[in-house]
């Protein structure tokens, strides 16, 4: 699944540039001319030939299949143009980063899954679930990122997609199958292109602290005792201390004796010895 993902990522990187661009601009852009159509007229017949109807769709309407996400409406023009404008500045942010291929193919993925989950169990696709699928990848991507709440408190991203997170899993036990699934299935390309990435909205320190908790602690490892052989240095701790710190083992001479010699010890013997300048070099290696 790492290499599939991996090279996905590779391909995407590679033409990035590929598709649609400035997605967004055209779905807020055709939103808003239905939007302003429908309330300019009085009625909602542009609205009606557009949303997602599945017995509709099965005679024959199959445009309703990708035209239903321009049927957005948050209730009325103040709050439509907030939202439309939010979810702008949200996906031209994820297009840039990610590139025009990778985020149009997240976009149609979520628009084919609800198409496909909706023709199977019945019920209306909902642009709003598709929209809160971009705003919880904005949030996974810029979890730090601020929100004005009420255009006055600041609040980060990843507060906000928690507390989405939160009513989609009240929707997912509040209703019955299968209008409760339709929240998760439009988020379905939301963990599919993120993987174990949405962890990302959760602080660091909060999954620092779960680890902990959860993990158990490693046993310490006991010491590892390096047997030394320590030959002659052993044998001469069962005798009074010499008053030298070093002894020449071929010369007997010290740094006593000798104060002017530098004394070395022997890596190639087997044991403790201790040579002087003058034998360091030039001895037989004790075995």
């Amino acid at each position: 699944m790492k290499d599939l993902r991996r090279k996905f990522e590779l391909y995407c990187y590679k033409n990035r540039d590929k598709g649609i661009p400035n997605l967004m601009l055209y779905i807020v852009l055709g939103t808003a001319v239905v939007y302003l159509m429908s309330q300019m007229a009085g009625n909602y017949l542009l609205y009606n030939l557009l949303y997602f109807d599945r017995a509709l769709i099965l005679q024959g309407q199959i445009w309703r299949l990708i035209t239903y996400p321009l049927t957005y409406d948050a209730g009325n023009l103040l709050l439509t143009a907030i939202s439309l404008f939010c979810y702008y500045s949200l996906g031209r942010a994820m297009e840039n980063l990610w590139g025009t291929l990778k985020f149009n193919l997240f976009y149609l993925t979520g628009v084919v899954m609800m198409d496909v989950y909706c023709l199977i169990f019945g019920g209306r696709a909902s642009v709003a679930y598709l929209n809160l699928s971009l705003f919880l990848s904005y949030a996974t991507l810029y979890p730090d990122a601020h929100f004005l709440l009420f255009f006055i408190i600041p609040i980060k991203a990843w507060i906000f997609a928690l507390i989405d997170l939160v009513i989609v899993l009240m929707d997912l036990i509040t209703y019955p199958f299968p209008y409760n699934l339709f929240s998760v299935i439009s988020l379905a390309n939301y963990f599919l292109f993120f993987g174990k990435d949405v962890l990302n909205v959760i602080p660091m320190s909060w999954r620092a602290n779960a680890r902990r908790l959860f993990h158990k602690k490693p046993v310490p490892k006991k010491a590892k005792v390096i047997p030394f052989d320590a030959g002659s240095y052993e044998a001469s701790k069962a005798t009074p201390k010499a008053p030298y710190t070093h002894r020449c083992t071929v010369c007997g001479r010290t740094d006593i004796s000798n104060p002017e010699l530098e004394f070395r010890y022997c890596s190639k013997c087997k044991g403790y010895y201790c040579y002087c300048q003058d034998h360091i070099n030039n001895h037989s290696h004790i075995q």
